[in-house]
């Protein structure tokens, strides 16, 4: 998740790449990771932890119903999915217990994504000795997760994970979840699975059995609540629930085995047919829009795995990149796949780069959406979408990023597919206070038309039809260009260059539209277009002596990509510390002005810190 300005002090313990599934990290990771709850307990509690540290849950009084008792005591009362495939029986059965139903122990009662079962069987290797070739793995992985994974409505929320984004989550409902499962990893990784009340139960103790902050967090109260000794007080004598048993509480009830989701997938389920060619629309932060094509296949007639050949072209400055790659299917919707470009090269960020490819299939497969990405870190990616060409018009993008009111006799390019030969200039909308004033050319994939914008128009995105097919809010329309955000407004970047690799970041700078009420910071304003700026670090003030901008690595003034300086102690900074620092990462428009006559500028904070040392076991699919 992405870092927060308030939480600086554990940047330099947070890194990206710790985000495996909530189960299967579970020995490969770091023992005592840092944790947002423990600056604010006195030293007696953090004792305490110690004393807690080798404990498994011991049965308490209570029964199941108040959630009080260990769940592995437990009898599990929900209905099981039943396995039916026979390598998972083979390879799974010998130590799940099947029973009479065909259900197999603990796995019939998970569902989970691609990425949960692949670490989960890498897991089952590691610790329990099971023995599975790599072909065998990549069998077991798709059937678990079409039948015991997600619904594509359950796993599009937590999308993000699996597209490697570093992004702030909003959806951790509450402090204590935050506490028990958000400090270490991200929410989404327990929201990637489902599971009945038995199963979140032994995840807990999993949890408790394996990491020392897990039992400790695990037992402290609900909102707080040590006393100087480290024990728990509230200030009426009512005993505090643990946060333990909150959570499980809040993930049985939202997160259970069986939801309305799985109950209307389950019977569609089939397997997908994507062949074809499909419009694709990318953008990618600092390199701007792409048009183009990919063209799918399958491997084998009836395959679940495509093999594609991609065409992109920049709307930034008409530069052409082809790519040849190969993909599979999980559970119908979940695209994982890796492509290379024609020509890559050295450079970091290179458009032609290998690449991971990782989407979601809408269940109806006339578009998807997703990620691809490249970096030591995951760093560079574009934003994808694809639309089925089925016969009917479908539309990508326009050439132009925004326009501003009053314009007259712009040209815009409409780019998309199978568009009629017929088409009219009245065929063509933009929307309200915009008027096409002329049709120039019309091909099967692109339409040029010049356009009117009314003095008057409210600003807004708007909507670009054509004929029947509608691109939503595709060209924003604005009176003026009132700030400037910088994207990421929070980043992440790792030394490197000497033993380990950098993790590099790229910044945007876009100028912002105060919306029609004109007050900055309100829910009606809106982005209008990225901007050129100048760029520059500035010191980020924590320490007196700090002086980060001169060692945590050098801001490309023109593009915005930020190269991490190397790693390892430094002897001309004080007490021969690393070069990780925190600096803000500044961008001055060089078109736009404010009120006051002076150019906008806007900011975003960045954290350089250390290498990833040690890369635990990764989530994805192996290719």
């Amino acid at each position: 998740m992405r870092l927060s300005r308030k939480n600086r002090g554990d940047a330099l313990a947070r890194t990206p790449q710790v985000t495996s599934d909530v189960e299967a990290d579970s020995v490969l990771a770091a023992r005592g990771p840092s944790t947002r709850s423990w600056h604010r307990l006195p030293v007696a509690a953090l004792l305490a932890a110690g004393a807690l540290s080798t404990s498994v849950v011991v049965a308490q009084a209570g029964g199941e119903d108040d959630f009080t008792s260990d769940p592995a005591g437990w009898d599990e009362t929900e209905a099981g999915i039943p396995v039916t495939d026979s390598l998972t029986m083979q390879k799974c059965g010998t130590c799940h217990a099947p029973d009479a139903d065909g259900n197999l122990s603990r796995i019939s009662w998970i569902r989970a994504t691609p990425e949960g079962w692949a670490q989960t069987i890498k897991r089952m290797v590691k610790l329990n000795g099971l023995e599975i070739e790599p072909g065998e793995a990549r069998e077991v992985v798709k059937y678990l997760s079409t039948y015991h994974g997600l619904a594509p409505e359950e796993a599009k929320p937590v999308m993000y994970l699996a597209e490697k984004r570093i992004q702030d989550e909003t959806i951790v409902p509450n402090d204590t979840l935050r506490q028990t499962c958000a400090s270490c990893h991200a929410f989404a990784q327990p929201m990637s699975s489902r599971r009945s009340k038995r199963e979140w139960g032994l995840l807990e103790n999993m949890h408790r059995a394996l990491y020392s902050t897990a039992e400790f967090i695990y037992e402290t109260p609900v909102g707080g609540g040590y006393d100087e000794n480290g024990g728990a007080g509230d200030s009426d004598g009512a005993k505090p629930e643990k946060q333990a048993i909150a959570a499980l509480k809040w993930l049985s009830e939202n997160a259970p085995l069986h939801t309305p989701e799985w109950s209307a997938w389950r019977p569609r389920i089939r397997a997908p047919k994507l062949g074809g060619k499909w419009l694709v629309s990318a953008e990618m932060r600092g390199h701007g829009r792409f048009v183009g094509e990919m063209t799918i296949a399958p491997r084998e007639p009836g395959s679940d795995e495509y093999i594609t050949s991609t065409v992109l072209r920049s709307l930034k400055d008409g530069s052409v990149h082809t790519r040849k790659g190969a993909s599979l299917i999980y559970g119908g919707f979940s695209w994982r796949g890796s492509s290379l470009g024609a020509a890559p090269s050295a450079a970091p960020d290179d458009l032609d780069s290998k690449l991971r490819e990782t989407l979601w299939f809408a269940p109806d497969q006339t578009m998807a959406m997703g990620r691809w990405y490249w970096g030591e870190y995951h760093e560079f990616g574009y934003d994808v979408t694809l639309r089925r060409e089925s016969g009917a018009p479908v539309l990508a993008a326009i050439s132009l990023d925004a326009l501003k009111t009053g314009t007259k006799g712009a040209e815009v390019h409409i780019y998309g597919a199978n568009l009629p030969a017929d088409l009219a200039a009245g065929d063509i909308d933009f929307g309200s206070g915009t008027k096409v004033a002329k049709l120039v050319s019309v091909t099967p994939g692109e339409a040029v038309v010049t356009l009117d914008i009314a003095a008057n128009a409210v600003p807004g995105p708007r909507d670009v039809t054509v004929g029947s097919a509608v691109l939503q809010k595709a060209l924003p329309v604005y009176a003026s260009v009132d700030y400037v955000k910088v994207t990421p407004d929070t980043a992440l970047a790792h030394l490197g260059g000497i033993k380990y690799a950098k993790g590099f970041e790229q910044f945007a700078a876009w100028g912002y539209s105060n919306g029609p009420d004109g007050k900055e910071g309100t829910k009606d304003d809106f982005a209008i277009m990225p901007i050129e700026a100048t760029w520059s670090l500035g010191e980020f003030i924590t320490t007196t002596y700090d002086n980060d901008t001169k060692f945590v690595g050098a801001l490309d003034a023109a593009s915005g990509l930020f190269t991490p300086n190397v790693e390892g102690p430094n002897p001309e900074r004080r007490f021969g510390r690393n070069n990780y620092g925190e600096v803000w990462v500044v961008a001055t428009a060089k078109n736009f002005a404010g009120k006051d006559g002076k150019p906008l500028v806007g900011r975003s904070y960045l954290v350089t810190t250390v290498p990833t040392y040690k890369r635990w076991d990764q989530p994805e699919v192996s290719e």
